[in-house]
């Protein structure tokens, strides 16, 4: 018999195979490339994945504050993109959080937004095993403050909770917060479940958008018919928002060459990731 160590080890080893195999199957431009994978003779599994240069969106909102309206708008429509491919290929990312959302200097463009770590993919489309063994052996899948409340409560996943993570990633940039704050993660999970939020206008000093704030907090319905149907749809949605495309080329370059001076400044060099370490 296996112990919990080993298990735990097993377990991984399984998502990670997974994350990589099903990753390759989307092509989107804002999803993170897998170049190639494999095992060493010493029987590690690896992978290849593009170098990003950026930082991901839990360290940019605790580094730099919360995010103008129009510059989350700009992340989300670029999220949608990449879940939308995933969810027509019957793939359900299933933690979906700022720190799975990466923005970068892609080539010649700023603000570039990836989508990483399928690892807690769920897929619709075939039997899946391997994924409900996973599910069953770490408990509810997914991190506690992005957590959809069917998952919370264990029933069955599709898009639309996705949506509703992603509404919370919504919230987290415009506020500075989470949806939903507790003590233990258990108690963040059951007022997913159980709880109403508070509207995003009233969690921040900020200008939230009245039509951006009525997205998420759709976004954040229970019932998952009261949400967006899918991420294309939120992303139509996001797109006729009135603050939506404010956010320009030129602003975000201005600001990813601001910052880039001043790390360079106070570190001597900037690092080769591109962060602000």
């Amino acid at each position: 018999v296996l112990g919990r160590d080993a298990r735990a080890a097993r377990t991984a080893l399984k998502r990670f195979e997974r994350e990589v195999q099903l990753s390759t199957q989307l092509k989107n431009p804002h999803t993170i490339t897998i170049y190639d994978y494999g095992q060493t003779p010493e029987g590690e599994f690896f992978y290849v994945m593009e170098l990003l240069e950026g930082i991901d969106l839990e360290t940019f909102v605790k580094r730099y504050g919360p995010a103008p309206a129009s510059r989350a708008m700009h992340w989300l429509h670029q999220a949608c993109a990449s879940l939308a491919e995933a969810h027509e290929r019957g793939l359900i990312h299933r933690d979906v959080k700022p720190a799975n959302l990466y923005t970068c200097r892609y080539g010649l463009q700023t603000d570039f937004l990836k989508v990483l770590d399928f690892g807690l993919v769920k897929n619709e489309n075939l039997s899946d095993p391997g994924a409900t063994r996973m599910t069953v052996e770490q408990g509810a899948t997914g991190t506690p403050a992005y957590m959809p409340p069917e998952i919370a409560l264990g029933k069955e996943t599709d898009e639309r909770s996705d949506v509703y993570a992603l509404g919370c990633v919504a919230y987290w940039l415009v506020t500075g917060r989470t949806v939903f704050e507790g003590s233990t993660p258990m108690e963040v999970v059951v007022q997913h479940a159980r709880e109403e939020p508070i509207r995003p206008s009233l969690s921040t000093e900020l200008e939230v958008p009245e039509d951006l704030e009525a997205i998420i907090m759709r976004c954040l319905e229970k019932d998952r018919a009261d949400r967006p149907p899918t991420a294309e749809q939120l992303a139509r949605e996001l797109a006729a928002c009135s603050d939506f495309g404010a956010w320009t080329d030129e602003s975000s370059r201005r600001w990813w060459d601001i910052h880039r001076a001043a790390e360079s400044v106070e570190s001597g060099a900037l690092d080769p990731a591109g962060t602000t370490e």
